[in-house]
């Protein structure tokens, strides 16, 4: 979102227009250049001790192939300012909270690059990251190194965990995620396979990055399961992330008579594919794709070939769950976005809400906000209730992570916009009411 566009895009709920001194506090809050006051915003007879500010670090991909997971964080920030910079009371102070938001540009070295900048010059409080291995795992590991606490989200928890040499018997100190995992992904995707008569011939696309290695494990990933499962594996190899010309694939899944596809790929990687397999006529009865196929704008590209593509759905409008922040509904904040921006929700904007979400909820319950430590234990005693469903690092499946529900979806013609996602398989999750049953690709 540029510059422009923060300025016009009004704070959700809010009555009137914000006028031009409101714009330009809410586009510094959201660069993370405001200096909050809290006294000018605390409510009558409220008035306590005022604290320092509270910094919160917050890395996720603005720019570059995983852009559309970071399109909504300005938004996200910017709806929940008046909140942070109210702040939070601890030991009888209050004390605002400010987010300094850097773009990781979907490098990994850059998400490390800025992250020790967060934490050796803004000496941030905590860290927050989001959006796949390549952001939430380097930012990790320097927070891991410096003894800084950190959530993260927004990756499945394999690559975050095993992807930094994570043991479950041993696991981290400092950091700690929040989402679904491969066994997840892979019950969604058979779920919704098994609806569909097919040969059971699956031609995958797992590119060599930590998503696709990990999607691809021979222990751990899709071999085994599909291989139990009764389907046969016909394997694309391990390619660069931004492959330009997938022929050797599409001709091998020619060959195999595949009828099913599955991947990992970046939005614009799945876009390549998908053009090149119609042009060379390979059409498969289902296709499921993991992160190519989460977002409006990357779906938006393929037009009408985009229709009958499903995906895993990890947050939606659909979801039972409201924020235990400012109390909406998943359905209300979406329709709320979609007002202010007029584009159609997207999956990361509750995993944004619910990480600001959770960050509030541990500062609240920090005995001594001037300790990393005291930080890091209020992380692991959370139990808390967010837009995207509770929350709570219990061990399980291991010490630093704790699962968020996913489900299945589908691309079909839109109403209000050109294309809508809609549950397609809640067999992993019946409280996600189902909205139609899943429907084969066109043929033609």
């Amino acid at each position: 979102m540029n510059r422009n566009q923060v300025n016009k895009t009004p704070v959700p709920g809010a009555a009137v227009p914000v006028d031009l001194a409101r714009r330009d506090f809410l586009e510094k809050a959201v660069a993370g250049t405001a200096t909050a006051l809290a006294p000018a915003l605390m409510l009558p007879g409220t008035a306590r001790a005022a604290g320092r500010i509270i910094k919160v670090g917050f890395v996720s991909p603005r720019t570059g192939p995983l852009a559309p997971f970071g399109e909504g964080d300005e938004y996200v920030i910017a709806a929940l300012k008046t909140m942070l910079v109210r702040g939070v009371v601890i030991n009888g102070a209050t004390y605002p909270i400010q987010i300094i938001a850097k773009d990781s540009q979907s490098n990994p070295n850059r998400a490390a690059e800025v992250a020790s900048s967060l934490i050796k010059s803004d000496k941030v409080d905590l860290m927050l990251a989001a959006s796949t291995a390549d952001t939430v795992n380097p930012v990790a590991d320097q927070c891991e190194l410096n003894r800084v606490p950190m959530v993260s989200t927004d990756c499945p928890w394999q690559p975050y965990y095993f992807g930094r040499g994570g043991k479950p018997d041993k696991g981290f100190e400092w950091t700690y995620h929040f989402f679904w995992g491969l066994e997840d992904v892979i019950s969604v995707f058979l779920n919704m396979w098994n609806s569909v008569p097919t040969n059971k011939v699956v031609g995958v696309l797992w590119p060599n990055d930590a998503e696709g290695n990990a999607f691809g494990d021979v222990k751990a990933g899709f071999p085994p399961a599909l291989a139990k499962a009764g389907y046969q594996m016909i394997d694309g190899g391990r390619f660069p992330a931004n492959t330009a010309d997938f022929t050797a694939q599409i001709n091998m899944f020619k060959r195999a008579g595949v009828e099913i596809l599955s991947g990992a790929l970046t939005p614009p990687a799945f876009a390549t594919f998908w053009t090149q397999a119609a042009q060379q006529g390979f059409r498969p009865k289902i296709a499921s794709v993991a992160k190519g196929l989460l977002f409006p704008a990357a779906v938006q590209s393929l037009g009408n070939r985009a229709i009958g593509l499903t995906t895993e759905v990890w947050w939606s409008p659909n979801h039972p769950y409201k924020s235990g922040l400012t109390g909406e509904t998943a359905g209300q904040f979406c329709a709320a976005w979609e007002a202010a921006t007029n584009k159609p929700w997207t999956q990361p904007l509750g995993f944004r809400h619910a990480l600001i979400e959770v960050a509030v909820d541990i500062f609240k319950r920090t005995a001594n906000i001037d300790s990393r430590e005291a930080i890091r234990d209020a992380i692991r005693t959370t139990n808390y209730q967010s837009i995207v469903g509770p929350i709570a690092w219990s061990g399980n499946p291991v010490k630093n992570v704790t699962k968020t529900p996913l489900v299945g979806g589908q691309w079909i013609a839109g109403k209000k916009f050109k294309h809508d996602l809609v549950i397609v398989n809640n067999d992993t999750e019946k409280t996600i009411p189902l909205q139609q049953k899943v429907a084969d690709l066109p043929q033609s």
